[in-house]
């Protein structure tokens, strides 16, 4: 990782090198704050048989090692792709205050990394979508919310 503290082109060049070096996908990403790099990495799908290994979630998980929390408050994800709905969800989880992205979901679509059907069934009424979801056990697993809600010791995120 670099220490000297880095202007945002010189982080999304890092995102985009990262990318180009990735043997699981064309996907690069750098969160930082301040110009100093928390967390980078590639994407990793493919050679760590791990659909969740984006390269954004690589560079969150990088991060937040580094910083020993699970909120990146003012940092910035800069990624070489728009991030998925995954990598928004973990971005947002993570508190990332700015995202700067290179290549769009459309780009991503072209060279056969397409999204949208998640997107679309996003959109659908619980009833109405492709991956059946439904509900069970509600009130027994609203009595866990509860518990944990109770607990004293609790840090909340």
């Amino acid at each position: 990782m670099q220490c000297l503290a880095m202007d945002d082109e010189t982080m999304m060049r890092r995102a985009i090198a990262l990318a180009a070096g990735s043997a699981g996908g064309p996907f690069g990403a750098v969160v930082a704050r301040d110009g100093v790099v928390l967390g980078e990495g590639a994407n990793h799908v493919v050679p760590g048989r791990d659909p969740t290994l984006h390269a954004e979630i690589v560079a969150i998980r990088a991060a937040c090692a580094r910083e020993g929390t699970h909120d990146l408050s003012g940092a910035t994800l800069f990624t070489s792709c728009e991030p998925c709905p995954m990598c928004l969800g973990a971005a947002w989880w993570a508190r990332i205050s700015s995202i700067a992205y290179g290549n769009g979901h459309a780009e991503a679509a072209a060279i056969g990394f397409d999204d949208s059907a998640i997107y679309e069934e996003m959109r659908r009424p619980l009833e109405a979508r492709r991956l059946p979801m439904r509900r069970m056990l509600a009130a027994e697993a609203w009595r866990g919310f509860q518990d944990w809600a109770a607990r004293p010791d609790k840090e909340p995120y």
